[in-house]
């Protein structure tokens, strides 16, 4: 049988609200990094720095969706769609109550606008299948996604991650914690990249007021190998983790400018 002899075949749309990514909808660009090509040796990389506006309607709105998920268990939660190209370019992050969507196997946040996503969510103890497809601004994600032990399947814009195999971009160098207590419900992204950290990443006790300690880890989750921030409450946290995924960084780091392997 001939390819033109060969039955049509009808894929479904996996993404439908792919349709929102069209010239002209408002959406932020990143330039963190180059991720068409190789960044030079010695370059820098900033966190991004932007706070949620919790007041935003966009915001308010998937407060509601969270809710409403929350309260009927459905499997998928797909909230994107849900809000206007305005709304969605409000979303810097997703609330902490994200960890209430204990029934949700499916996430789905293509297209997002997010530069971060909270550790809590590391409660979706169902989640199966993570989605955040071409979010081009979302650089890493919390270490608190490993506890997700039934994540199987993920679509992840891998060029825009640090660490990643094509092109290697540098990770933000992490600091030590300092000599004065600090809001752990109100850090500043651009220093810790995180905006709270009150429970240690590894072992879930408190951190400390003078703030984590921190570390970078690349290790396979699901389908993808993710570049991850430990928030860890001592040195002995960060020593327990464990090694990288073969072909990255095999060790726990703190950015900067360390040696990554050959780009493949």
């Amino acid at each position: 049988m001939t390819d033109e002899q060969l039955p049509a075949q009808v894929f479904p749309n996996r993404f439908p609200e792919a349709v929102d990514s069209r010239p002209g909808v408002p959406r932020d660009h990143c330039d963190c990094f180059s991720q068409v090509r190789v960044s030079p040796p010695g370059a820098a990389t900033p966190f991004h720095a932007e706070i949620q506006d919790t007041g935003a309607p966009g915001w308010l709105r998937l407060l509601e969706l969270i809710e409403e998920a929350a309260a009927d268990g459905r499997e998928e939660f797909r909230p994107l769609p849900e809000l206007s190209p305005e709304e969605r370019r409000q979303i810097v992050t997703l609330p902490a109550s994200i960890g209430r969507l204990t029934a949700v196997r499916t996430l789905v946040l293509y297209g997002s606008n997010l530069v971060r996503i909270p550790p809590e969510i590391g409660g979706m103890t169902s989640l199966e299948e993570f989605s955040p497809y071409t979010s081009r601004r979302l650089h890493w994600f919390p270490y608190e996604i490993t506890r997700c032990a039934r994540l199987v399947n993920s679509t992840v814009s891998t060029r825009s991650v640090y660490g990643n195999h094509k092109y290697r971009p540098p990770f933000p160098r992490l600091l030590p914690p300092g000599d004065t207590a600090l809001d752990r419900d109100g850090l500043d992204p651009a220093r810790w990249g995180t905006t709270a950290a009150r429970t240690c990443s590894v072992c879930t006790g408190p951190v400390p007021a003078t703030g984590p300690h921190q570390a970078w880890l690349s290790r396979t989750v699901a389908t993808d190998v993710l570049p991850m921030l430990v928030n860890a409450c001592s040195q002995a946290c960060l020593d327990a983790l464990p090694p990288g995924t073969k072909g990255y960084i095999p060790t726990p780091h703190r950015g900067g400018a360390i040696g990554q392997p050959p780009r493949r």
